[in-house]
């Protein structure tokens, strides 16, 4: 059996988690996440202020989860630690304290893709969550439309161009007076809206799009960010509007979100579909997404919450599969705030 490390600090949450098991029979043996709460106050996470804050909770962060897991660090067989994307400060923390603990103790050392972790997520609670599959990865950072052959093998087929689907529903919040981060405030605001008040169009979702054009799978949400931005400014009493514009926001991007989805799903034939990264969350855009693809036989898997944000369970995960792969890093092992996926085949 092995038993590995996991360590996230590619934003505002210090994490860490042990797993153990083989192949995709993972459990689960711990999984600590302290979130930073003060970039509330700055509605937005500040950089500087994370890297302090994971520099002074790494330390106790591992240790309660290795505690917690009922081992000790001489039973760790490798230590996986998130080095891209993400904020390169907070990353540096991760990466520096996961080199120091390797070569200090002679474990092996995995780095981890951010994003290539989410992937991995659903599959922690869902036995069927694996390869092949549709994945969409929906953070405050990226939107990403991948088919997933296989682990380790990831077809990009769209991304934003612009702004992220979390950073939409972040900066939409601000708009409307609602606390960061975003998402769940405007989930439940949108709850008590008017579907037909506001209708805002749906970003790069043409009716006559066809497979090779060059907006088939992408999105762009700046220009809805916009549209939002314009009714707030236009509306004479905001308070009595405000839920009617956070609908009409949210049912604009999620159709966008669901359609995308459907047409990667039917296009290569997938039966799976699934959800990664903080937005996946929301059980608005699960719940749309399963009725839209149920009547073609495709099941859509999600993590829940505490798998969703940003965790090391996840990073843990993906280090399973490399790591039984044969992959190891170096000393040299660095911090990136953006790489590509490793794995990518061509579309």
């Amino acid at each position: 059996m092995t038993r590995i490390l996991g360590i996230e600090t590619s934003c505002d949450e210090t994490s860490a988690a042990v797993l153990s098991g083989s192949d995709d029979n993972v459990q689960q043996d711990s999984l600590v996440i302290l979130s930073q709460d003060v970039h509330r106050v700055f509605g937005g996470v500040v950089p500087e202020i994370a890297s302090r804050a994971h520099l002074t909770s790494i330390v106790p962060v591992v240790e309660r989860a290795v505690e917690e897991a009922k081992t000790s660090l001489d039973d760790i067989d490798a230590i996986a630690v998130t080095h891209t994307p993400g904020l390169v400060g907070a990353l540096l923390v991760g990466v520096s304290y996961g080199k120091a603990l390797a070569f200090s103790r002679d474990i092996p050392l995995l780095g981890i893709h951010h994003m290539e972790g989410h992937l991995f997520a659903a599959a922690l609670e869902h036995k069927d969550a694996v390869p092949p599959f549709t994945a969409l990865l929906i953070s405050g950072g990226h939107t990403l439309l991948l088919d997933v052959e296989a682990w380790g093998r990831y077809r990009l087929l769209g991304a934003t161009r612009d702004d992220a689907a979390g950073e939409a529903f972040d900066k939409v919040a601000k708009l409307l007076g609602l606390p960061y981060p975003g998402g769940r405030y405007v989930e439940q605001l949108a709850r008590e809206g008017d579907s037909h008040r506001f209708h805002f169009g749906r970003p790069m979702l043409r009716k006559n799009a066809v497979p090779g054009d060059k907006d088939y799978y992408d999105f762009s949400f700046s220009g809805l960010k916009t549209a939002v931005l314009n009714a707030v400014r236009a509306s004479r009493d905001l308070e009595s509007d405000k839920a009617d514009i956070a609908r009409g926001f949210q049912d604009s991007l999620i159709e966008t979100l669901v359609e995308k989805t459907h047409r990667a799903a039917n296009a290569f034939s997938r039966e799976r579909v699934v959800l990664g990264g903080g937005v996946a969350c929301n059980r608005t855009l699960a719940d749309a997404m399963r009725a839209r693809l149920a009547p073609d036989g495709i099941t859509v898997f999600t993590p829940t919450p505490r798998l969703a944000t940003d965790n090391a369970a996840m990073i843990a995960r993906a280090g399973f599969f490399r790591f039984e792969r044969g992959e190891r890093a170096g000393l040299d092992l660095n911090a990136y705030a953006s790489c590509p996926i490793p794995g990518l085949v061509a579309a």
